[in-house]
Order: structure tokens, then sequence, then C-alpha cells
């Protein structure tokens, strides 16, 4: 039997905020997209992996989700770091920084933290 990673998700507050953020911050794309009475599930791609991360809209929902002590995260590469770091520091969404790891962390408008590691040569 073998497992594949499939998809991680995010609820969110504000569906379009949050889709413009990925693609601005991440260069995620939607790929799919699901509708249902009280709930729209969006799936954003990378264009390179078949993983997608899914943005859940409850759309009754009014108060920010409760992420506990933020002990979770999701990750993603980039060839390029500084100018990553460049773009998500003229983004003010810079929430955790690491020089001696190499490594950094932005924060969506959720709350959620992405953390951005260089691809390894």
């Amino acid at each position: 039997m073998e497992f594949r990673f499939n998809h991680f998700n995010f609820n969110v507050l504000d569906l379009e905020k949050s889709i413009a953020f990925y693609q601005k911050a991440l260069g995620f794309s939607e790929v799919r997209r699901k509708e249902g009475k009280d709930f729209t599930l969006v799936y954003l791609g990378d264009g390179a992996t078949g993983f997608t991360l899914e943005l859940t809209w409850m759309h009754e929902r009014t108060q920010p989700y409760d992420l506990g002590e933020d002990e979770f995260h999701l990750a993603v590469t980039v060839a390029d770091l500084d100018a990553a770091h460049r773009l998500h520091q003229e983004m003010g969404c810079i929430c955790f920084e690491n020089p001696a790891m190499g490594i950094y962390f932005i924060e969506d408008p959720d709350g959620y933290w992405i953390e951005i590691v260089p691809e390894k040569e």
C-alpha cells in the first residue's frame, strides 16, 4: 500500500483576499473549485507539482479561526531566496526570520505561517 500527499487545508475568512495573497506572495493559482451550499473550496497549485493548498471558506463564518499556538506551518521552496525575501518584505508579511538556518516565515491574511526555504543546490 502506497500513500502520497494530495493537499493541505487552510480555513479562510475572506476567500478573494486569500487567493490574491497566495497569487502575489507565492505565485499560486486556482486549479479547481467546489461550491457547496454553505462553503466554497478553492484549490491552489504551484504549476510544478500536483500538491495543492485547499482554501476552505465557510460562507457564514465571521470570527477568525483559533490557530492554537501556531505550531504547524506549510513550507515552500524557492530558487532565489533573496528576491523572495524582498517581495515579502515589500508586502509586509514576514513574521519570523532565522538567518542562521537560512529560512524565514510569512503570514497569510488569516494568520497561517508559511516557511520559505531555499532550494537545495
